[in-house]
């Protein structure tokens, strides 16, 4: 049986702290770079990964030091840095303080990781959609549930796939999952008329050990067949300033997404090349379930959010 006041000891709960770090380090040492859903980050991302390998604070001055050469502002216009999630204020909202402050919480692990990432990667969506969660929890508050608005941004924020296409029958193909068009007959399309870019942090994280039924929110963008031709800075750029744009001023819901299963998605994963691979109802559902609602996603509205 454990003894209580034991636990309680400095000493002993130094040695929990550096267990937990060293988890954490062993989990940042997962990364695989050759994925092609890591590889737009992989030139930044190494960065960190080597800062976060030697300590927190390491990892969170290599951040700050980014923040300030390439300087990006969030939803209220302060400029972007990274802060320790213990410094974030008792009682004070998550979204609200990244708003008012500029000042991100981020914890020593791969979720934050990839989150600090995608601010660098989108800023613009990224601070879209703190100035739309900042506004809901300025009106509503902090409460038990977020309502249907807030959990279609932070949907967006932790799942979701921009869907460039210039093709709009493509587009349908996905609309109406007709996985075999979009992926099969319609192969040779992906990265001339469309193509898939992962925003989602939390979906980043997970396909650091990627599963066959890993799934995405697909978030459809309508592009000029010109976007192909240009250089990946440029094609996130166009991304960014467009997805951001409808973020200032539509109405967000979780309807407005569309699954896609990531490994699906062609040159992503070598067993895909097989079209029996497409051939699992399990993955690749032939239509939207009625009154379907996505799986919930934590909320990071709490002082001490969980690991």
């Amino acid at each position: 049986m454990s003894d209580p006041e034991n636990s309680l000891k400095p000493e002993n709960a130094e040695t929990a702290s550096r267990l937990t770090d060293t988890r954490a380090a062993q989990r940042f040492m997962d990364i695989d770079w050759s994925c092609p859903w890591l590889a737009p980050l992989a030139e930044r991302g190494e960065r960190w990964r080597q800062a976060a390998l030697d300590s927190y604070s390491a990892y969170l001055c290599t951040l700050n030091v980014d923040a300030r050469t390439d300087p990006h502002v969030t939803g209220r216009g302060k400029p972007l840095s990274f802060i320790a999630q213990d410094e974030l204020p008792a009682g004070a909202s998550y979204e609200g303080h990244i708003a008012e402050t500029g000042c991100v919480p981020t914890r020593y692990n791969l979720h934050d990781f990839f989150n600090g990432a995608i601010w660098f990667q989108y800023p613009r969506i990224k601070a879209a959609l703190n100035a739309r969660q900042a506004a809901e929890i300025d009106v509503l508050g902090i409460g038990p549930t977020r309502g249907a608005a807030r959990d279609a941004l932070t949907l967006f924020d932790e799942n979701a796939i921009l869907f460039a296409c210039a093709d709009a029958s493509l587009a349908a193909a996905l609309r109406a999952f007709d996985w075999h068009t979009l992926f099969v007959e319609q192969r040779a399309a992906w990265g001339v008329r469309c193509e898939a870019r992962i925003f989602g942090h939390a979906l980043l994280e997970k396909l650091i050990a990627p599963y066959k039924a890993c799934t995405g929110h697909a978030w459809i963008v309508e592009v000029e067949p010109a976007y192909f031709s240009v250089t990946d800075t440029e094609r996130r750029s166009i991304l960014d300033h467009a997805v951001s744009e409808r973020l200032k001023g539509e109405t967000i819901s979780s309807r407005y997404f569309t699954p896609l299963p990531v490994l699906g998605v062609p040159g992503w994963w070598s067993e895909n090349e097989a079209v029996s691979f497409y051939d699992d109802p399990q993955v690749f559902r032939s239509g939207r379930r009625s009154r379907e609602k996505p799986a919930p996603v934590p909320d990071r509205e709490a002082a001490t959010p969980p690991c």
